[in-house]
């Protein structure tokens, strides 16, 4: 049929199709939101190499570069009674078994007994001038209650030990799971033998995969 202008009238397309845009489009919607939440459930857990921390220059470091080595994290002092002992002895077993496959990660901390009341270049002078101290040092910080930062937060919920003197030690293996945690009055000659085993296994999975 012709219009009074004399073109082809068009009849009106079938709504149909429209309707039907409406649920589709929620479906949609309603799919793409329970893959977000199904992806979100899959995600990996937390572990203590997820998070990031400052180190004693200042500068925001990923722990994950640690990621397939042990590490022993201790919260440290400068005018400590354990100061001596442990430093010397955090610095042999570092000689001994790092970089490769083995980190001592040093957190200052201030906490207990206000023994670590220097700023981060005046510990960080200490530390590798007084005990040639090699292993990786962070900026200082709290390391119980409140304000302790996320990785001390996560050492302490994995293993239920929190510290509360200078000189705690907590082992992660390579996946960043937290095996055990000492305190103070342990030495590091006797943590040791955890430590070496840890990374006897990381040596022995290499050679496997040769």
């Amino acid at each position: 049929m012709l219009d009074p202008e004399g073109s082809v009238e068009h009849q009106p397309a079938s709504s149909f199709p429209k309707v039907l845009l409406i649920p589709l489009a929620m479906l949609l919607a309603i799919a793409a939101l329970l893959l977000l939440a199904f992806s979100a459930t899959r995600q990996k857990e937390p572990d203590f190499y997820t998070f990031k921390v400052v180190n004693i220059r200042g500068k925001l470091v990923s722990l994950e570069k640690y990621r397939g080595s042990v590490s022993l994290v201790v919260n440290v002092a400068s005018e400590c009674g354990y100061t001596d002992s442990h430093y010397k002895a955090l610095q042999q077993l570092q000689r001994d078994l790092g970089p490769y496959h083995f980190n001592v990660l040093a957190f200052p901390c201030n906490q207990f007994g206000h023994q670590e009341p220097d700023t981060n270049k005046e510990i960080e002078n200490f530390a590798r001038k007084t005990y040639g101290a090699s292993f990786p040092m962070f900026s200082k910080i709290t390391v119980s209650g409140a304000g302790a930062i996320p990785a001390f937060k996560y050492l302490i919920d994995s293993t239920g030990e929190e510290p509360t003197w200078n000189f705690w030690k907590y082992l992660v293996d390579p996946n960043g799971k937290v095996v055990k945690a000492w305190d103070s009055t342990v030495s590091v000659e006797e943590i040791r033998p955890h430590v070496t085993e840890l990374v006897r296994k990381i040596i022995l999975k290499k050679k496997d995969e040769l």
